[in-house]
């Protein structure tokens, strides 16, 4: 609630010069993510039911993928050290607490940009962690530290996501974590939402950018999922099962939407199957952007449908007036 209100000062602070009804509608466009973000935090700790928890899964299923290992154990063994605070302990604390700030910045931006795009990123985002939530409760799951405070893991796993925090002089950062945690349910560990959103936040722009900067993308879920099992939060499973639930979505919402477009015809089915033309390998960014290419007959068009014209709208739109030209 907190960090939607940040953003909403944020987006008035950059557009001051917009009517009032404007920065409101951010207030109520916003108000059924808040709502989504309550009900997942107040129903996460309901989520085990006092049912015993599944835990020898993943840690069987984790030694199978690592030739008996367990990467949690392996990690710590090296990297940890509890007299000392290294500068990857700060950089995991950072990449830990980004899980709570980059989703909502992404759609905050969106919504300040491009709405069509912020109701498609909004669709697969809900669905992803209401599917999450879901899961929580008919799968309630063990992460490491748990497994290992509760015996089924011999070696010691330390819960350290917040550590990073208290060496650079954030020991309020440090202890906001420590109690959210506290409050939080401890055997709501798989699919990792936190994998998982930081794989459908870069999932989303995958294909609108060029394609040199995407293994930069690639490189925030990968380094989120290596944070996560280096500070005992979860399993590589759990991340795995998390990335296959961000295909599932996306799969499933695209799907939808195609549905709602050929049934219902309206401008916000037309916008997202732009978007998902847009998202075809074969026309990634790069090309001239179409408002640029626009006429005049476009550049009467409202702007979130001009925003969510592709390079192949625009280049159709010229092929037919040169027809009709020569006709």
């Amino acid at each position: 609630m907190l960090a939607a209100v940040w953003l909403w000062l944020g987006t008035i602070a950059f557009r001051p010069d917009q009517p009032w009804h404007y920065h409101l509608g951010f207030a109520r466009d916003w108000v059924p993510i808040v709502i989504l973000l309550v009900a997942y935090d107040f129903s996460r700790g309901l989520a085990d039911n006092d049912v015993a928890p599944h835990v020898t899964e993943m840690i069987h299923a984790d030694e199978w993928l690592f030739g008996g290992t367990l990467p949690t154990v392996w990690v710590q063994s090296h990297l940890y050290d509890a007299n000392h605070v290294h500068w990857y302990d700060v950089l995991a604390s950072f990449v830990y607490f980004s899980h709570f700030v980059v989703s909502l910045t992404v759609l905050a931006v969106l919504w300040f940009r491009n709405r069509t795009l912020w109701a498609a990123f909004l669709r697969r985002w809900f669905t992803l962690t209401a599917l999450g939530l879901a899961t929580y409760f008919l799968y309630p799951a063990a992460p490491p530290w748990w497994a290992s405070e509760h015996g089924y893991i011999a070696e010691h796993v330390e819960r350290m996501s917040g550590r990073g925090w208290e060496a650079i002089g954030l020991h309020g950062g440090s202890k906001l974590l420590a109690v959210g945690q506290s409050m939080s349910n401890p055997v709501a560990a798989m699919p990792s939402l936190h994998s998982a959103f930081a794989m459908s936040a870069v999932a989303f722009f995958l294909f609108k950018v060029r394609k040199r900067w995407i293994p930069l993308l690639l490189a925030y879920p990968l380094l989120m999922s290596a944070t996560l099992v280096y500070t005992g939060e979860h399993y590589v499973v759990d991340a795995i099962v998390g990335y296959a639930y961000v295909g599932i979505v996306y799969l499933v919402v695209w799907l939808a939407e195609r549905w709602w477009a050929h049934r219902t015809g309206r401008q916000v089915g037309e916008a997202a199957e732009s978007y998902l033309r847009s998202a075809a390998p074969g026309e990634a960014s790069g090309s001239t952007p179409a408002s640029a290419e626009a006429g005049p007959a476009e550049a009467a068009e409202p702007a979130v449908v001009q925003s969510a014209r592709t390079p192949s709208d625009a280049s159709d739109s010229d092929a037919t007036r040169r027809t009709a030209a020569g006709s």
